[in-house]
């Protein structure tokens, strides 16, 4: 909460600026420059139903400024954006469902990223937010930290259903920020469908190139 009001009297005392360059933004401008939203690159193809765009340059500060700067604020912005490519894939779900820190990062960070961009997300489409539908059941080293095969371990197994939790027949949008492996995408997946989900279909607000990591 403290972030969101910090740098909301910031924004009233001096103009907003750009997530990825901080330039002065145009009155009534949020989020980027008009340069900056020109240099997003969304993805294309197979990789349109994982992700909304690339993990490069201005998307990529805009993430980063909310999970490690404690810009909450950014969430919902991050939600538009990614909003009209989940609208496109005309998903027949009941509810999203963010992944889940751990309770020790949780503490640590103060806030939950991915469950702040779900509650945006969540009422641009009208559906619930599940934020305990999942646990995760043990801490995690970071992802950014480990290659491709250490990843695929580090997650496995590390996320169940919240026993008050029902998820028998239901469809849900798993969240995540970055997808990178797929290894957190797809054991939080896992999860749900073992507690009987009919359909889960994760998706991330951006997703990193095969040539580079988080």
């Amino acid at each position: 909460m403290w972030p969101s009001i910090f740098w909301g009297l910031v924004d009233l005392l001096a103009p907003p600026r750009c997530l990825s360059c901080w330039v002065e933004l145009e009155p009534g401008g949020h989020g980027f420059c008009r340069p900056c939203n020109e240099l997003l690159e969304p993805t294309q193809g197979s990789e349109a139903a994982l992700a909304a765009y690339f993990y490069v340059g201005p998307i990529a500060q805009a993430v980063k400024a909310l999970k490690f700067e404690g810009r909450s604020e950014v969430a919902p912005f991050l939600a538009r954006l990614i909003c009209p490519f989940i609208q496109s894939l005309r998903l027949n779900v009941d509810a999203i469902v963010p992944v889940p820190l751990h309770q020790e990062r949780l503490r640590e960070r103060g806030y939950d990223q991915v469950g702040l961009i779900a509650r945006a997300l969540a009422r641009l489409l009208r559906i619930p937010v599940h934020h305990s539908a999942l646990v995760r059941t043990r801490p995690t080293e970071a992802q950014s930290k480990l290659g491709r095969e250490a990843r695929l371990e580090n997650v496995k197994g590390a996320f169940a259903l919240h026993h008050n939790f029902n998820a028998k027949g239901g469809r849900f949008l798993l969240l995540d920020d970055v997808r990178t492996t797929g290894a957190t995408i797809s054991e939080a997946e896992k999860a749900l469908r073992e507690g009987g989900a009919l359909f889960v279909h994760g998706f991330a607000v951006a997703i990193t190139p095969k040539d580079l990591s988080v």
